[in-house]
């Protein structure tokens, strides 16, 4: 394994971190604009119809894997810029 592809581990780390923390915030908002509650409903909520948790969930877990694949993919792009290694 080359050098820079090991350097990229921690940074990969760091960075799904932070994707993390931003997707739940685009989410957030997100459900708000959509004109709901505050708070997403959680699946065990007794208060909140079939349809609205499911349209919570879906909502929430599309917003998390696109932050996820551009954070990822931006942090690849990056890496091959700065020393030519694609990491695996």
């Amino acid at each position: 394994m080359k050098a820079s592809k090991v350097a990229y581990k921690p940074v990969g780390l760091a960075l799904g971190a932070v994707s993390g923390a931003v997707a739940g915030a685009v989410f957030k908002q997100a459900w708000k604009v959509l004109g709901h509650d505050d708070d997403a409903p959680d699946a065990t909520d007794r208060d909140r119809s079939w349809p609205e948790v499911l349209t919570a969930a879906t909502l929430q877990g599309a917003i998390f894997a696109g932050v996820k694949a551009a954070v990822d993919r931006g942090g690849a792009a990056t890496l091959h810029r700065l020393t030519g290694a694609w990491p695996d």
